[in-house]
């Protein structure tokens, strides 16, 4: 017996993401162009970064298109996990970018080339005009999914970047310290890696089918079994399929003459209102098998 048919899912935000891809297209070009007159690894690395994600912002545009696709026979989710992966990849893709800068960093450090520091200025800001850009577009929705999570924290990072940019290039034209690009340029890094682990340990506990954050399950089943007619509550699964689409099912035993007496129906609106109120995780896609206690001798070996 189940709940009534959700088939919501995150709003797509296609126009923001479009927007933002143009923006960060744009100023990759541009960046390119700098890395190769200036001849400096902030600005390359940032423009590594505008790579990475212009690429994850397409990426980003491409699943919110598909998550907006309707329910079929053969996807009965459609494709709510399409933001999911998206975002996994994006993270993924980050964090392989700020370890490459930790790596040419380090050998900067020791070789460091000539930095060309008046042009590389002009660069870093048109490089944080965009992103600040970017990052107006994106704001306001950046909590809403984490397709857009993943795009907003790339566009962050990129604007971090030009400001790193800019810093490297005042002190190497104040200093001449031409060391500090390789500096600048492995904090960058640093303020990549936290965030994209968090972002990827999030999205693979979706894609491992974890219980949603915020949820505890050993509340749920006291709950369940605190409901007049519930002996036993097994197989108990809770996954997230996606932003704002959490699922539960369960197999609960119950009285025999709830079978006989039309309680049944009853008894399965009184779980879902349980497990859709009672939690800080509103679950309103649930799945509920009621049983009879001798139904456990013929069923496979419930699950917790």
């Amino acid at each position: 017996m189940t709940g009534h048919d959700h088939s919501h899912v995150a709003p797509s935000h296609r126009g923001r993401l479009a927007v933002a891809f143009g923006i960060t297209a744009t100023i990759l070009v541009a960046e390119v162009i700098g890395a190769i007159v200036t001849g400096s690894l902030a600005l390359l690395i940032d423009a590594a970064h505008m790579l990475v994600d212009a690429g994850g912002l397409l990426l980003a545009l491409v699943a919110a298109t598909l998550v907006a696709r309707p329910t079929t026979a053969r996807r009965t989710w459609g494709f709510a996990r399409a933001e999911v992966l998206a975002a996994t990849v994006q993270a993924a893709i980050l964090l392989a970018v700020g370890i490459f800068v930790f790596v040419e960093g380090i050998q900067r450090l020791i070789n460091p080339p000539e930095i060309a520091s008046g042009q590389l200025v002009v660069f870093g800001i048109i490089g944080l005009a965009g992103n600040v850009a970017s990052i107006i577009v994106l704001v306001s929705g950046r909590n809403s999914c984490f397709n857009l999570r993943a795009a907003f924290l790339e566009v962050v990072n990129d604007a971090l970047g030009s400001v790193a940019v800019i810093v490297a290039a005042i002190i190497i034209a104040t200093t001449g310290w031409t060391r500090a690009d390789a500096v600048v340029a492995m904090l960058i890094g640093v303020l990549i890696l936290p965030r994209t682990f968090k972002l990827l340990r999030e999205t693979l506990d979706v894609l491992l089918e974890s219980t949603p954050k915020g949820l505890d399950l050993d509340s749920v089943r006291s709950h369940i079994l605190d409901l007049p007619h519930v002996q036993a509550v097994h197989d108990l699964h809770a996954t997230q399929i996606s932003t704002g689409l959490p699922v539960l099912t369960a197999h609960v035993i119950v009285d025999d003459e709830c079978f006989f007496d039309g309680h049944a129906p009853a008894m399965v609106d009184d779980l879902q209102k349980c497990v859709a109120e009672h939690f800080a995780v509103s679950i309103e896609h649930s799945t509920f098998q009621l049983e009879r206690a001798a139904h456990g001798e013929h069923e496979h070996q419930p699950h917790a």
